[in-house]
């Protein structure tokens, strides 16, 4: 009979353009008797709401409600959720459009509609970049002379409780040996690049939160002052969820024992394009000078690593979109970038779902469906991960045009075979990287592809799904290989540089097997992009450091010899250098750090969720004084002392300081004789100049 008079209802909407019973529903005696005898405490808006629902036959809301005088608060905090679920929808029509939306999915869905229907797959066309190759650090350069002019946009809408932590993911330490957060690895970044690459534009970071992690990402930037990132460099975009439903009717769920609260759930982060519309943030960054934006999302440490160059991509072949993507293998279960071809000749490069990839290939004339390729061992599509940059100018005026607007999909989980009944509530959802698809013939998309080990290695499984994914060849994606991922990244481009890393051997914490040693931890300070690395490490043959090593280096550092059999931990405070020529002597040789597996009984959530913990034996720990408060320098577990005899600033006021692996020493107190020549070179005297550093004595 509801159905029935669905239909009824939908005649007279679609021949009088407006649904014919919403001026009888103002008159309360025809509501429902549960809300009917509460209509007395009701406000005018409030009142609305309830004709909004029971035009779109939600009646059995309000089953089971108090009489008048009871719970009363609560009643008003539904028609406060209400009204959010209403407003916070971003498609037109509020909460009346997504009960429609979701109807018109829901019947797709039962029919088993192909969402691709009409579109022919084949392989895309990208830049498959190979670390560091000419090609690649051409791009790199391209995009560093415009990496200044880029804005971010982190989604960062999840909390942690799938990995077993109670907190909001961004607040995960990325590694352990620093313990440095997700959130403060991302800003460190920004101000870095704002430092090296800028120009008088504060780089800007928006940060899409959900109602779950709002307060808690507030709460953190304002513990930690924003991670040096000034406070109006940072915009907050809070997306609202959307309501969950029963069934193919589109009726919406109420949470369990409590007729008060609707069930609701995140539309997904494709909602990230509709708020940088809505907030006018997009177009406030264009005004300011800002010509590129770069998406990406929470727990991925190694995101920035490629970003140069894939702006660099962008810039050489003018593209609005460009998607990073990695190797992916065939069937393997994640999104895969893919040329569409319409019969209507409309041709786009997108991410289709690894779930839609297969039978799409197979109904157009692919046979075999996913297959690797035999001379690269990859499928021909690469895996999408998210990390989109965009050319800020027509993303604005796209956004102008559609208001941020993505296409949505439903995914109900059927409890019959004849799709009637769900087994969970479900919702509408959309995603970010569905944007080509609202793009036009001319927009120009495209993508970029590099190896995994150098972009992407997230933190989003708990040790009980990694290990099983890794029993089906599937990359763990858990805490300790985020770690150990980013340790062995940081190894591997100094490898490739000519520096001597060695290898610890594989260990397994959980069920997973990673390489988590040696522990190398390249601060933002010291270096972002693999194009800095040289000026950094100019000498990379005199350089050894051992499999059971750690290096942190932050600030202005440069390493021109090293020998490493421990711990060492560089700090140069602003506005001083610290150059380190510690290859002789024996180099620097301490216990360091031990890796061990963590009691079963531990309450620590972050080591829990990996199975180990570092602990330090000993280090050696040099830092510099502030320049104003020059003074003698101590390291916190090995004496370092040194006597300042001289701080006369160079011409950029910069302090320099030399580490020989014993003391640390200022510039002009440093003793020369038996350095090897090749390094300095003669100029007057017994003064020499360094010909990477070109001080007075190095």
């Amino acid at each position: 009979l509801e159905t029935k008079l669905m239909d009824f209802t939908g005649l007279f909407k679609d021949s009088f353009g407006s649904n014919w019973f919403g001026d009888q529903l103002d008159d309360p005696d025809l509501w429902p008797d549960g809300i009917k005898q509460n209509a007395s405490i009701l406000s005018t808006n409030e009142k609305s709401l309830v004709k909004l629902l029971l035009q779109n036959q939600q009646h059995h809301l309000f089953d089971n409600w108090d009489p008048l005088g009871v719970n009363d608060i609560k009643k008003h905090e539904f028609f406060d959720q209400v009204d959010r679920l209403h407003k916070g929808y971003p498609v037109k029509g509020g909460l009346s459009g997504y009960i429609s939306n979701a109807r018109e999915l829901l019947r797709s869905a039962r029919q088993g509609d192909n969402p691709l229907d009409g579109w022919t797959p084949n392989v895309p066309e990208g830049v498959s970049l190979e670390p560091f190759t000419e090609s690649y650090f051409e791009y790199e350069i391209a995009g560093l002379r415009e990496i200044g002019s880029t804005g971010f946009i982190l989604v960062a809408g999840g909390l942690g409780e799938r990995l077993g932590y109670s907190g909001i993911k961004v607040e995960l330490p990325s590694e352990t040996t620093t313990n440095t957060c997700y959130l403060e690895l991302y800003c460190k970044s920004i101000l870095a690049i704002q430092s090296r690459f800028g120009s008088n534009i504060k780089i800007p970071l928006a940060i899409m939160l959900s109602d779950d992690t709002y307060s808690k990402t507030l709460d953190l930037l304002n513990r930690s002052d924003n991670f040096g990132l000034d406070a109006d460099q940072i915009t907050l975009l809070k997306q609202e969820k959307v309501a969950s439903l029963v069934d193919n009717e589109a009726h919406i769920a109420r949470v369990s024992n409590n007729p008060y609260e609707i069930e609701s759930k995140p539309h997904g982060h494709g909602d990230v394009h509709a708020l940088m519309f809505s907030t006018g943030t997009a177009a406030k960054w264009l005004q300011s000078g800002i010509r590129w934006c770069f998406f990406f999302q929470d727990t991925n440490g190694l995101a920035f690593h490629t970003l140069p160059a894939q702006l660099g991509v962008s810039i050489k072949l003018d593209l609005d979109v460009n998607s990073m993507a990695v190797p992916r293998l065939a069937k393997q279960a994640v999104g895969a970038i893919t040329r569409l071809v319409h019969r209507d000749g409309r041709v786009i490069t997108v991410n289709v779902e690894y779930n839609q990839l297969e039978p799409l290939l197979i109904a157009n004339g692919f046979t075999k469906g996913d297959v690797n390729d035999s001379a690269t061992g990859f499928s021909p599509f690469p895996g999408n991960i998210n990390q989109l940059v965009f050319k800020l100018s027509s993303y604005v005026s796209n956004l102008n045009e559609k208001s941020g607007v993505m296409g949505e999909f439903v995914n109900p989980k059927y409890a019959d075979s004849e799709r009637k009944t769900f087994k969970k509530p479900t919702r509408l959802e959309c995603m970010m990287q569905d944007y080509p698809k609202s793009l036009d013939r001319n927009s120009k998309v495209g993508f970029t592809s590099a190896p995994a080990w150098l972009c992407f290695s997230p933190c989003k499984n708990n040790s009980i799904d990694a290990a099983v994914a890794v029993t089906s060849g599937i990359p763990a994606n858990s805490a300790f290989t985020a770690e150990s991922d980013q340790y062995f990244a940081f190894a591997e481009i100094l490898r490739r540089f000519g520096v001597t890393v060695a290898s610890s051997r594989p260990i397994n914490f959980l069920g997973i097997t990673a390489v988590p040693g040696p522990q190398i931890v390249l601060k933002p300070s010291f270096t972002l992009f693999p194009s800095e690395i040289s000026s950094r490490f100019p000498f990379p043959n005199k350089i050894n450091i051992s499999a059971n090593s750690t290096l942190v280096v932050e600030g202005d550092v440069i390493i021109e010899s090293l020998t490493l059999n421990g711990y060492l931990h560089l700090i140069a405070s602003p506005g001083t250098k610290i150059v380190v020529r510690a290859g002789k002597w024996g180099g620097i040789s301490n216990p360091g750090q031990v890796i061990t597996s963590l009691p079963s009984n531990s309450k620590d959530e972050v080591l829990t969720m990996r199975g180990y913990k570092f602990t330090v034996k000993n280090k050696v720990s040099i830092s510099t004084p502030e320049v104003a408060t020059a003074r003698m320098v101590e390291s916190t577990d090995i004496a370092v002392k040194a006597e300042v005899v001289s701080e006369l600033p160079t011409e950029k006021s910069t302090l320099i300081y030399v580490y020989n692996g014993r003391s640390l020493i200022p510039r002009d107190a440093y003793d020369t004789d038996d350095e090897s020549s090749e390094v300095f070179t003669k100029i007057s005297g017994n003064k020499k100049t360094c010909t990477t550093c070109f001080i007075g004595v190095c």
